[in-house]
């Protein structure tokens, strides 16, 4: 099984998100890209509002659950490429925190692919979110 370090430091940006698009334009067997980005939210919780969210991991063994994820969709669905990144450390409010992007040669195969994926990466992934609010005070984050 192939490992992916699937971790990148802080936010996501729109630059790693839109050089990670281009590199599949000229693949001329994709028929369909499908793309879900997940965003830090300023929920309020208790009269507090989030302002980051602080994500940990254990390294190893997230890369090692996100490969299996991986081979899991792979042998699942007909996909020609499949990208995962999630973010470690803290990210704010209105940035990206988790960036999915699979290619198929059909439309319906890659948009059923991205759905299981992000489903299966939420309930399975080793990844902890601490939820920082305005005041500086923080509670470990409930899946959501």
């Amino acid at each position: 099984m192939k490992k992916h370090n699937v971790f990148i430091e802080d936010a996501i940006t729109p630059d790693f998100i839109a050089n990670s698009i281009a590199k599949h334009q000229t693949k001329t067997s994709i028929g369909a890209h499908d793309i879900f980005l997940g965003q830090v939210r300023a929920d309020e919780i208790d009269g507090k509002t989030v302002s980051a969210i602080e994500y940990t991991a254990y390294e190893e063994m997230a890369n090692l659950k996100f490969s299996e994820i991986r081979e899991a969709t792979f042998d699942k669905f007909d996909l020609t490429c499949m990208h995962i990144y999630h973010s470690l450390g803290t990210v704010k409010a209105g940035e990206i925190c988790l960036f999915v992007f699979v290619s198929s040669p059909r439309r319906k195969e890659a948009m059923k692919a991205l759905e299981y994926l992000v489903e299966t990466i939420k309930a399975e992934s080793p990844i902890f979110g601490k939820e920082i609010f305005e005041d500086e005070t923080h509670q470990w984050k409930v899946n959501s």
